[in-house]
């Protein structure tokens, strides 16, 4: 016996398989135009005093030798420029040791861009530079 009163797979009823609709009513503004993201803080740039920090204490890191002094700082549009004095070879007595002035760059975040060696010399000797 058959009963014909139930519905067979390919007759049931298709409106189970439509995604369901939201009840709640629509929210202002929810269209389909995106939103713009939020705006990040303004940046704060370092301080000198925390830029000399951070550059010694990275470029100590890199070499794994000593700062002896930063010579000179500015700030760029990059973020600061350093010039570091690097004790390379301690000798005795201590007016021979040999130093060296490197420039260091920092970004706005006080990360280490890249540095270079501008030159050595001997602690005892006068600089010839202008």
């Amino acid at each position: 016996m058959t009963n014909t009163s139930e519905a067979t797979d390919d007759e049931s009823d298709d409106t189970s398989r439509e995604p369901a609709k939201s009840r709640e009513p629509a929210k202002k503004g929810s269209g389909t135009r995106k939103r713009a993201a939020p705006k990040s803080p303004p940046r704060k740039r370092l301080r000198p005093t925390e830029a000399i920090r951070e550059g010694r204490e990275q470029l100590m890191e890199l070499t794994g030798k000593s700062v002896d002094s930063v010579s000179s700082f500015r700030s760029t549009d990059d973020g600061w420029l350093l010039e570091v004095e690097v004790l390379e070879l301690s000798r005795v007595p201590d007016t021979m040791s040999l130093l060296a002035s490197y420039e260091v760059a920092l970004d706005h975040d006080g990360m280490l861009t890249g540095y270079r060696r501008l030159r050595r010399y001997e602690r005892g000797r006068s600089d010839d530079r202008n």
